[in-house]
């Protein structure tokens, strides 16, 4: 385990709504809290087995409370809308990083599906 990437630097940019997370081996990801939230690795979001997560909608305008570091391996983030089950290990936080681009399109792709449409976050001005 000890080849996997470590963050070296994490930080909250609460007004862009941004978790800036730097890696041990250089990688550098700007992760969206919206994406954070509708991917927290609680049971709450993904369920208890395969095929059983829940589509988590209305997340565009969460933000991050809280960051707490969780031993040497994880950071536990308590959003505003009252979630904070989700313990983010390292490995978590940097796949999220990794596959953003194609884990956004399928989480738009399911709202799309699922009859919803993703409005404008408030904070953005326009």
């Amino acid at each position: 385990m000890s080849n996997n990437p470590k963050p070296t630097d994490i930080n909250l940019h609460q007004a862009s709504r941004v978790l800036e997370i730097t890696f041990n081996d250089g990688s550098r990801f700007e992760l969206p809290v919206e994406y954070l939230r509708v991917y927290s690795p609680s049971a709450e979001v993904q369920g208890h087995g395969p095929g059983q997560g829940v589509l988590q909608i209305g997340k565009q305008d969460v933000n991050i409370e809280k960051i707490e570091q969780v031993g040497n391996y994880a950071v536990q983030l308590s959003f505003d809308d009252n979630h904070d089950t989700g313990i983010y290990s390292w490995d978590t936080l940097y796949n999220l990083g990794k596959n953003y681009d194609q884990l956004w399109q399928e989480y738009l792709d399911k709202l799309k599906a699922a009859g919803h449409e993703r409005p404008e976050p408030k904070h953005i001005k326009q």
